[in-house]
């Protein structure tokens, strides 16, 4: 059965995203040659990424355009030629087709029963990007296997915090962490079950 991660950007306070559910802070501007590697290594993984409807707009409006490919050419071309799976109960599905970013298909059913056959059925990795709401709930079902969470060197002051709705304890163990110059702090837990 393929492993499903959770990757995520914190702030040092704790949110996920700001108080207006925006994530864009999460990209450090400070050049860091370490990191640019780490990220562009983590990007060929390969699998399949998860989002929620908010995060996936935010990602689709960078990662197809011009600019992603210029800044990031490594990463923008993985993250345009993988499959993506929207889960969003608002989305339409005629709409959503016409306006879709590449490989991206939209599920609105059970989120909890669609990734439990995801993951019986799929051969590779799958990633969930951002998406807060959607690894609380997983989280919760005990579906994910690792969490790998990046904390940045901002303090937002308020937001939302990755684990909000979840209503009971989780005990992780820290498999790796690594510091990078640019400030960032990079953690990979796993369950303890």
């Amino acid at each position: 059965m393929p492993k499903l991660a959770s990757f995520t950007t914190i702030s040092l306070d704790g949110f996920f995203c700001d108080s207006d559910g925006d994530f864009r802070w999460a990209h450090n501007p400070i050049q860091d040659k370490a990191w640019d590697s780490f990220v562009a290594g983590n990007a060929q993984g390969g699998g399949i990424l998860l989002f929620g409807r908010v995060t996936y707009d935010i990602m689709k409006s960078y990662w197809p355009t011009p600019m992603a490919a210029q800044s990031n050419p490594v990463v923008a071309e993985h993250m345009n030629s993988m499959q993506k799976i929207v889960f969003s109960r608002t989305l339409d599905q005629t709409s959503f087709s016409k306006t879709a970013w590449s490989n991206t298909q939209l599920i609105k059913g059970n989120l909890v029963e669609e990734v439990c056959r995801l993951k019986q059925d799929c051969q590779q990795g799958i990633a969930i990007l951002g998406s807060g709401s959607i690894v609380s709930q997983l989280a919760q079902a005990g579906l994910i296997d690792e969490f790998q969470i990046v904390i940045a060197p901002i303090v937002l002051g308020k937001g939302r915090g990755l684990f909000s709705g979840l209503n009971q304890h989780m005990n992780l163990k820290l498999t790796e962490s690594r510091s990078f110059t640019n400030g960032n702090m990079f953690l990979r837990y796993e369950p303890m079950r």
